[in-house]
Parts: structure tokens; C-alpha cells; sequence
């Protein structure tokens, strides 16, 4: 038999007005007392040989026990507030207007179970586990999860360590509620395993100027992050607003050598730059040399010319002249 999951579809329900049912009970408790006052005056008029009164007196008393059940059905909603209601067990619908309203008195509102929050320190490496209770109302307003840092090997394999905030909001609250167990605890892990697969996919930083690497392409990365996660939150009835790396660094244990291949990547880039602009004026020299005809020179002349303008050029130091008042030769 083939084994089919119930998904959850929102549906949206217009209760009555609140103000309405509340001054009808409590109309008919007012009424309920008149009854009872008029039902035990028949009775003593009669000497308990009226129907009527006993009648009147008996839903008089019955009214007063039960007539606080519509009570029950009242509910005050604020704005970007939304009620999950079932009836014995069965989804009826989601409140989500604001303002005072009442629904079915036997109906319950579900909210999600509670649920265990794992804080983590990245730098002392310990976790503290905390149980929070969620209230029966859910939420619809924007809201932002940061699950810490955690230690991730990139592409080329070096450990690095890595935030992600997500900006999200529920969407369907059906699916918030029935088709997941606890969506905020559901985020969370989802948000920690979809970052360690983006993650794996490119490199803290890389020399090749066209490579995506998660220092220098961040918005490719914070959308490759919000679309994986928006589609494995979809059954859970959430909206990823944003999903973006606030932290990003490497680990302690490799950071002292990763800044040493840094710097030596800068200084080699940037005695790269030295030499081709030293070559391309050493020939801008000759050829000036050469049109303005100021003197002849021969190869080893020329060769001793361009490996002083060289030097000159390239030294990490001032350069001293040297007057030749002599003849060159």
C-alpha cells in the first residue's frame, strides 16, 4: 500500500463579531436571572404546584452553570497575529483578522510544541541546551534567526568558522503547525546543514580574480543560501525573506598561517605590478633615447642602462647617484 504524507493547506476563517456574542450573553445571564426570580415567585404563589415555575427555575439555574461556555469563544487578535483552530482534533481554520471575535467555544487553538534551544560558544566550544515554551498565538511578523558560529571546511578543505542570519516569517501557519514538529527548532537545523552545503562549495578566498569564493562573492553565496533554504523550509510553511553570512573567518588553529600566505600573495602580486611597469618604462626610455638621437649606444651600453633603471625601479630603497665626470669608456 502506498504510503501517502497529509500535507496541510491554510484555510482562512471569518468568525462572528465578538462584541455581538458578548452582549448577547450577557443579555441572557441578565435574562437567565429574571427567569429565575420570576420562576421562584410562581412557585411560591402556587405552593410549588405550578409547572411553569419549576420549569422557569430550572433553566434559570441551568443557564447560570452553563452560560459561561460562550465566554470561551472570545478572542482579541493583534495585528500580524494568527490563531490555529481545531475541533476535537479536526483543522477548521486560521484566524488572522484584527479585532474581537468569537469562534466556536469547544474549539482549541494548537500551537507549536516546545522546543529545545541549543546555544552554542564557538570560542569556549560548549553548548547549553534550553527548553522554550511557544504561546498558542502564532507570529507573522518578520523575524530573524542567528544560530552562532560554527566550523566548516570550505572547498579547498581549510577549516573556517561561519554565522548565517535569516530574515523569515510563516507564511501558511497550517504547515507550521501540523506538517513539522516545532518550526523554529526546524529552521534552525535546516539553516546549519544548508550553510555547511554552500559552504563546501566554494573557497575562503582564492588568487584567480573570476573564481566565486565566500569572501568576495557574497551576494551570489547569500542567494545560493536563500534559495536551497527556502526550498527545504517550503513544507514547513516559512518564507526566507534573506539569508545572509555574518561571520566569516578562519579557524584559530590555521588563522596564524593563512595570514602568512596572504601576505605572501600580496607581495607577490605586488612585485608582479613593479616589474611590469618598470620593464614598460625602462623601454619607454630607450625608445625616447632612440628618436631624440641625444646619444648612440651600443648593446652592452644599453644592457648596463636597462639593469640600472632596473635596480632603480625595483629596490625596496632609495637609490644613490653616481656623477661620472669621466668618459663612459
Amino acid at each position: 500500500m502506498e504510503n501517502k504524507k497529509m500535507i496541510y493547506e491554510e484555510k482562512e476563517i471569518h468568525p462572528a463579531n465578538g462584541w455581538a456574542m458578548l452582549f448577547l450573553t450577557v443579555l441572557l445571564y441578565l435574562a437567565a436571572f429574571a427567569v429565575l426570580i420570576y420562576g421562584g415567585f410562581l412557585l411560591e404563589l402556587s405552593d410549588g404546584g405550578n409547572p411553569l415555575g419549576g420549569i422557569l427555575l430550572g433553566v434559570g439555574i441551568v443557564w447560570l452553570i452553563l452560560g459561561w461556555i460562550p465566554f470561551m469563544g472570545l478572542k482579541v487578535m493583534r495585528p500580524n497575529e494568527a490563531l490555529v483552530l481545531t475541533l476535537f482534533g479536526k483543522y477548521i481554520g486560521t484566524l488572522k483578522k484584527e479585532g474581537f471575535f468569537f469562534v466556536n467555544p469547544f474549539s482549541s487553538a494548537v500551537a507549536p510544541r516546545s522546543g529545545a534551544v541549543v546555544n552554542i560558544n564557538p570560542v569556549a566550544g560548549t553548548s547549553a541546551t534550553q527548553m522554550q515554551m511557544y504561546p498558542a498565538k502564532l507570529s507573522l511578523k518578520t523575524m530573524t534567526h542567528d544560530n552562532g558560529h560554527q566550523k566548516i571546511n570550505d572547498l579547498s578543505g581549510n577549516p573556517i568558522e561561519v554565522g548565517i542570519m535569516v530574515t523569515w516569517r510563516v507564511v501558511n501557519t497550517a504547515k507550521a503547525v501540523f506538517n513539522v514538529d516545532n518550526f523554529r527548532t526546524f529552521l534552525s537545523i535546516q539553516a546549519d546543514s544548508t550553510l555547511r552545503d554552500v559552504a563546501r562549495c566554494y573557497p575562503y578566498d582564492s588568487t584567480d580574480s573570476d573564481e566565486k569564493t565566500l569572501r568576495g562573492s557574497s551576494t551570489e553565496v547569500s542567494e545560493r543560501l536563500k534559495q536551497l533554504l527556502q526550498e527545504r523550509v517550503e513544507v514547513a510553511g516559512l518564507e526566507i525573506i534573506e539569508a545572509r553570512i555574518t561571520h566569516l573567518a578562519y579557524a584559530q588553529e590555521i588563522a596564524a598561517a593563512m595570514l602568512q600566505r596572504q601576505q605572501a600573495t600580496a607581495i607577490i602580486e605586488a612585485r608582479q605590478k613593479i616589474v611590469d611597469g618598470a620593464v614598460g618604462m625602462v623601454e619607454m626610455a630607450l625608445e625616447k633615447l632612440s628618436e631624440s638621437k641625444v646619444c648612440e649606444l651600443d648593446e652592452e651600453r644599453k644592457a648596463q642602462m636597462v639593469s640600472n633603471l632596473l635596480v632603480v625601479l625595483c629596490g625596496n630603497k632609495d637609490a644613490q647617484p653616481i656623477v661620472n665626470s669621466g668618459s663612459i669608456y
